[in-house]
């Protein structure tokens, strides 16, 4: 059987002290970011993983971290990747807890999580009720990245990146505009309205106004079907992918060209997005980011330490072939 690599082998294979991996491992501020990162790459070229079992007697802590989700959150899997690769870089197992049933079934279900101290720490994607401090022994982060009907909130319904698209068209000749909104009943659908309302008065655009959507192709293609003849040259701010696509398809099929007459944006960045003809600008979402950046705001809790600041926006304006300058014989 092959030797399991120590720490000491991690230590002598970076040059640093034993103390110093250890130090890496729980999390420690006190090393630096260049002596943290060639602990991890010697980590990553001995195949090294921490014994937490070794670990959880010396300390009586368990090195496991907990995320708790609804099964049915979607295009989640990035930022449990993200999630996953901080808790291996501070030493830490996490393990994916899943919640099924109603709202108040999903909340008794973290309480009884928090209750078995198996977890040294929680991170939550959705509110906590009560409050944070569920069990003196466990610490809990509620990222509320889901609403209780378990849609987008908080961090994953930011719109800044609307105002970016808006700003950038106007410099390209645009001045009128059309937003297709998504449902009211989410926060992230509210919150495009509001970025796309507040950015056209503040620039002194021309709004032709906000057209009801249900995040769908079709009613992407039906609201473009409803305008009048004499429309064009405007910009479609479209809620997501899909209500881009059907308005790109609404357009062709009255006969206006995209980008020439019509600019249409998304948000989402779907894998068709950039196959479409043309291709789809749009907003695509660091998920992985908020997936780390959560874990380390859980970290910094079970240490008593500041909350980490995040670096930059989680939104990226992906500008493709369906937004273009607008010329006066366009």
């Amino acid at each position: 059987m092959p030797k399991r690599t120590t720490s000491r082998d991690v230590a002598a294979r970076a040059g640093v002290s034993q103390s110093t991996v250890s130090h890496v491992l729980t999390g420690k501020t006190t090393v630096t970011d260049a002596t943290r990162q060639r602990v991890l790459a010697a980590m990553e070229e001995l195949r090294y993983r921490p014994n937490l079992a070794a670990r959880s007697m010396r300390t009586r802590k368990s090195g496991r971290l907990a995320v708790v989700m609804p099964l049915t959150t979607p295009s989640i899997g990035d930022a449990i990747s993200g999630a996953a690769e901080a808790a291996q870089e501070a030493g830490y197992v996490l393990e994916l807890q899943g919640l099924t049933g109603t709202a108040e079934a999903r909340k008794q279900r973290l309480l009884e999580i928090a209750g078995t101290g198996e977890f040294e720490g929680i991170l939550s994607f959705m509110s906590v009720p009560g409050g944070d401090d569920l069990d003196e022994h466990t610490t809990v982060f509620a990222l509320s990245a889901y609403d209780e009907n378990l849609h987008v909130s908080g961090e994953m319904a930011e719109a800044g990146a609307i105002a970016e698209i808006i700003e950038t068209l106007a410099t390209q000749g645009h001045r009128r505009f059309l937003h297709i909104a998504g449902p009211e009943d989410y926060a992230s659908a509210l919150a495009r309205r509001a970025a796309y309302e507040s950015t056209i008065a503040r620039l002194g655009l021309d709004s032709l106004g906000v057209i009801a959507g249900d995040w769908s192709g079709d009613s992407g293609e039906r609201a473009l079907r409803t305008l009048p003849d004499d429309t064009p040259p405007v910009a479609i701010i479209a809620s997501n992918d899909l209500v881009a696509a059907g308005a790109i398809r609404g357009a062709h099929a009255r006969g206006w060209t995209v980008p020439g007459q019509v600019s249409v944006s998304g948000w989402d960045d779907l894998d068709l997005s950039a196959f479409l003809d043309p291709s789809l600008t749009t907003v695509a979402l660091d998920r992985q980011a908020l997936g780390r950046h959560a874990v380390h705001r859980l970290l910094a809790k079970m240490r008593g330490e500041a909350e980490p600041e995040r670096a930059g926006s989680l939104a990226r304006v992906v500008w493709r072939e369906s937004t273009g300058t607008l010329h006066p014989s366009d």
